[in-house]
């Protein structure tokens, strides 16, 4: 029998599938979440939350924690470089939100997080990844598991280690993304590298990096032979790829792509839900980035997400989502004419 063969499960949390949402910072909130949930994704992640601002309990860092019940399962994300404050957070995840899984973030690229000693910080030393995985497993009751990237640079690629010294610390899964600190979200995911770390390590592996299609994530499962695929940049703007992998992995069958209405549609619904989680002003601001994202590579899309940017209001963005596909058409038509 293969791992394949049996449930995904971290800790004592089964999931209904292998397609996994990544954490992705300034996006995955629980509206986001919830549009991806609907989706079929088998687990979500929430976006990285600072220990720090846990500890402190910053307002804004507290609003974060919000969790949907139709989310479940949920994995809750937290990141910080000091061992006191990231099992205080841990702890307060543990006791005061719903979350099933509590993660810790080792794979952030971005300066900011580096400099707290936090993030891919982490990949240069198995042994912090010990003496911090495992202080806060004994200090939660919910399963912990790990997200990290293969190495820091291509000098610095301590993945089995890291993973193994995660693993030995009572981590209950570990997600990788094929790509080194220094790459950031350039070049290649290295899934050779992936593949060895599968090989050495018992627990739950979840795969990530350069997943963009379903039949990616088969090769994923298959080739890395990762116990689930996780799905970031892929499902910006595009919840249909997380319906179509899960689908493609259970059938063989590869779903179309959606109509403009399609996602004009389910773009309005999230809206509505970032609305409800953020209030107007913010909502509109953070939305125009996921509107653009659902117009790609929609032909004829620019003049519309140049509008986007410009909206200041719901009601403007209501009006225009509502209208995208006249705009097309018109912008077709304009395009036909002066040829």
């Amino acid at each position: 029998m293969t791992s394949q063969d049996k449930p995904f499960q971290i800790g004592d949390i089964i999931m209904d599938n292998r397609v996994v949402l990544a954490p992705m910072a300034g996006v995955c909130n629980s509206a986001f979440r919830l549009t991806v949930k609907e989706f079929g994704a088998g687990l979500v992640y929430a976006e990285m939350i600072s220990d720090k601002g846990l500890v402190q309990r910053n307002q804004k860092t507290l609003d974060m924690l919000y969790i949907d019940e139709r989310e479940y399962p949920l994995s809750l994300q937290i990141f910080g470089g000091e061992k006191d404050t990231l099992v205080e957070a841990a702890k307060y995840v543990d006791q005061n939100t719903n979350a099933n899984i509590i993660d810790i973030n080792m794979g952030c690229p971005v300066n900011k997080i580096i400099k707290c000693e936090a993030g891919a910080k982490w990949l240069l030393d198995p042994n912090k990844i010990y003496e911090m995985v495992s202080a806060v497993v004994d200090a939660v009751k919910k399963p912990v598991s790990v997200k990290m990237r293969i190495g820091w640079d291509e000098d610095h690629i301590f993945a089995i280690e890291n993973a193994q010294a995660a693993e030995r610390a009572g981590a209950s899964a570990i997600a990788m993304h094929g790509r080194t600190r220094v790459q950031m979200y350039e070049g290649k995911a290295n899934w050779e590298v992936l593949k060895e770390v599968k090989k050495n390590i018992k627990i739950p592996f979840i795969g990530n990096g350069d997943v963009e299609t379903p039949q990616d994530a088969k090769r994923m499962l298959d080739e890395v032979g990762a116990d689930a695929v996780m799905i970031g940049r892929a499902a910006l703007g595009d919840p249909w790829m997380i319906y179509r992998t899960v689908h493609y992995l259970e059938t063989g069958e590869l779903k179309p792509e959606p109509s403009v209405s399609e996602k004009m549609d389910v773009c309005l619904l999230h809206f509505e839900r970032l609305m409800q989680l953020k209030g107007e002003s913010i909502a509109v601001r953070e939305m125009r980035k996921h509107a653009s994202w659902y117009l790609k590579g929609i032909r004829g899309n620019g003049k519309i997400r140049n509008t986007i940017n410009q909206i200041e209001t719901a009601a403007e963005l209501r009006l225009l989502l509502n209208n995208v596909v006249e705009l097309l058409e018109e912008t077709s038509d304009q395009q036909a004419e002066a040829i």
